[in-house]
């Protein structure tokens, strides 16, 4: 039998096989979204504690609902409310929720590797919400979600990824998942924000300094946050960050004419998108959104012993490929 995932802390450690079962997974949830009755009792008497030691609405909302919805109950930790403002280490403040005996964890941290080095010593399933400049595994998967249901496949498209690609984590996470499925990336974005390193991350990768070649021909395009302290640095104006690397219609145009746009949110419209390409038919923003909610409810079912089936393990799956 194949074993079950334990947790999902990056997408760089996660197989094909692995990432297209938590996206089968995730399709029930996406039609339960649709019904006018959205609560299940699939994960009654469980809990999951949300951990989030760095700022965060979307995504702990979407946690959050996703428990709801199954049934889970929810531990908040929020930083601005927590012991760690005193002192307390990040393992203590992790063990004094364990002692509180939840079903799976969900961390966000602003160091990369914390939700790894929780997993590695508490007893529960730990899912990345996000830590540092390292992934947000989630976020790749709704994306992923979003690319396959609006383009009617997940393999060999051409995507563009825009904006502050050094500092993103939702970049790279999904830079190891399309590339994992034959994706041709190319990352734009001011030279700054753009290093070398960054096309080791997937094969085929290509970095170009204009947004009008980066656009030309893509598939799907990936318009990143920008954090606007960044913005307002003396080596970057706004004023030049709009003319040099916002998505706006015109540019949108020169990538193929159903290319699919997307965003992590919160958008920042009038710097890093248009409005028009905002509210406009190829912006899968909300889609996004609902996926959102589909892939964290089929992750907390997975991991925290609702699903009955397991998922597929890469160092078996590597093994029997070299038999």
């Amino acid at each position: 039998m194949l074993q079950r995932l334990q947790h999902v802390l990056a997408i760089e450690t996660l197989s094909p096989e692995q990432i297209l079962f938590i996206l089968d997974q995730s399709k029930p949830f996406q039609e339960f979204q649709r019904h006018p009755l959205k609560k299940l009792a699939t994960l009654r008497g469980k809990t999951v504690a949300l951990a989030f030691f760095e700022a965060s609405t979307r995504t702990r909302i979407s946690f959050a609902t996703a428990a709801a919805r199954l049934g889970a109950d929810t531990m908040n930790l929020q930083a601005e409310s927590s012991s760690l403002k005193k002192g307390e280490s990040l393992i203590d403040t992790v063990r004094t929720l364990e002692a509180m005996r939840p079903d799976g964890i969900v961390i966000r941290h602003s160091s990369s590797g914390a939700p790894e080095f929780v997993a590695e010593r508490l007893g529960v399933p730990v899912i990345n919400a996000g830590d540092g400049m390292h992934e947000h595994p989630t976020q790749a998967l709704l994306d992923a979600l979003t690319i396959r249901d609006r383009k009617g496949k997940l393999e060999d498209w051409n995507v563009t990824i825009l904006g502050d690609i050094l500092h993103s984590r939702v970049a790279r996470s999904n830079m190891h998942l399309l590339g994992k499925f034959g994706a041709k990336i190319t990352l734009c974005g001011p030279a700054m924000w753009m290093p070398q390193e960054l096309e080791a991350l997937a094969p085929g990768t290509r970095r170009v300094p204009r947004i009008e070649e980066a656009l030309d021909g893509a598939d799907v395009i990936i318009v990143l946050r920008v954090q606007t302290e960044r913005i307002h640095e003396p080596a970057l104006a706004a004023e030049e960050y709009i003319l040099g690397y916002q998505l706006t219609a015109e540019r949108l145009r020169l990538a193929q004419p159903d290319a699919l746009v997307l965003h992590p949110g919160p958008m920042i419209r009038g710097l890093e998108i248009d409005p028009a390409v905002a509210d406009g038919p190829q912006c899968g923003v909300l889609e996004q959104v609902t996926n959102g909610l589909a892939v964290r409810m089929a992750l907390l079912y997975h991991l925290t012993g609702g699903a009955p089936v397991d998922a597929p393990h890469p160092a078996k799956e590597r093994s029997n490929a070299a038999d």
